[in-house]
């Protein structure tokens, strides 16, 4: 991914890279023995844990009936939130243990997931939904060909990105209403990265900057505008898109 000559080139750490798209809510359980299923509900809660939600009575319910724990693999998919050719930014592989939780640890858990994935499917665990821990073992982080791993407790202890939120109506505003924001944010480009054909669309936005789509009559390309300085909140995203398009005006 190419950077503005503006700006040095920015990239969060890999762990905080997984949590937000972790963050996600597009997820599928893959749970040995069994077909791929899609959860009522998956989170990774601000200390850490991750959980996942499942009908009761189900066949994932059911495979852990009378057990511990069964080995299990949760995927979760980050795409774009406008159309895009190709609208899967990036993978995340969880991979572990799920276990059932104690009656007495069922409400806390189901609070601390509400958090961060507020879905009414919550108020049935105990009756018709299953709040099951994921213990992972191993994360692996896949941004178009590349894989990382990511150590588990760096995984735990890191945050989603700010910016996380908002990001989907942010880019979803400009792709509708400022497609000259858009060519001003394209402008930032170094010179000849954008050709007579190419289009420019809105493909992310995080706390270091954003990441706009390139496509072309024959393919795509994936480049960032860094922000000036990091954001530490979505309050002050607006005035950062400013300084660009100011600074792409001349």
């Amino acid at each position: 991914m190419t950077t503005s000559p503006a700006a040095p080139a920015l990239r969060a750490e890999p762990a905080e890279r997984a949590r937000t798209v972790g963050s996600r809510p597009s997820a599928a359980l893959c749970v040995r023995g069994l077909d791929a299923v899609r959860p009522l509900a998956a989170a990774t809660t601000a200390t850490g844990a991750t959980h996942v939600l499942v009908p009761t009575g189900g066949e994932v319910d059911a495979a852990l009936a009378g057990r511990e724990d069964v080995t299990a693999v949760l995927m979760v998919s980050d795409r774009a939130p406008v159309p895009l050719r190709d609208p899967v930014r990036a993978q995340l592989w969880l991979s572990g243990w799920l276990t059932p939780l104690r009656p007495a640890d069922r409400r806390a858990a189901a609070l601390e997931v509400a958090a961060v994935r507020p879905v009414g499917a919550l108020l049935d665990v105990g009756r018709g939904a299953t709040l099951l821990r994921l213990d992972v073992a191993e994360v692996v982080l896949r941004e178009g060909s590349r894989c990382t791993e990511v150590g588990p407790q760096a995984y735990a202890q890191a945050r989603p990105d700010p910016l996380a939120a908002v990001e989907a109506r942010v880019l979803q505003h400009l792709d509708r209403t400022h497609p000259e924001v858009l060519d001003l944010l394209g402008a930032r480009l170094p010179a000849g990265e954008l050709g007579p054909r190419d289009v420019v669309r809105p493909l992310g936005v995080d706390r270091l900057g954003y990441r706009l789509r390139i496509e072309r009559p024959t393919g795509h390309r994936d480049v960032r505008v860094p922000f000036p300085r990091p954001l530490t909140c979505p309050g002050q995203l607006a005035a950062a898109t400013r300084r660009l398009v100011c600074a792409a005006r001349g």
